[in-house]
């Protein structure tokens, strides 16, 4: 393992608990929603940078079917929350 890929790790591990602290303790749903997409997008990153680091490029569907899924999570939130009046 590189020095790069463990600062790599460590940054993303502080965000990650970074992430996870603001999805425990969001002042509203929205919050929580936008923690949740960070959190995806970190993950992706995690698998890039493993993936990157072994030179093996299979993982790259699991990157795929996750950006599908954060992508249709936040539509289908920002519709939930579009129709319910304040």
């Amino acid at each position: 393992m590189t020095g790069v890929y463990l600062v790599t790790l460590g940054l993303l591990g502080c965000a990650a608990l970074a992430t996870l602290y603001r999805m425990a303790r969001g002042p509203n749903m929205l919050d929580r929603a936008v923690a949740l997409d960070v959190m995806t997008a970190l993950a992706m990153c995690g698998i890039g940078a493993f993936a990157a680091v072994r030179h093996d490029y299979s993982d790259v569907p699991i990157m795929l079917v996750l950006s599908l899924l954060g992508f249709v999570g936040s539509v289908s939130i920002a519709r939930f929350f579009a129709g319910r009046s304040r």
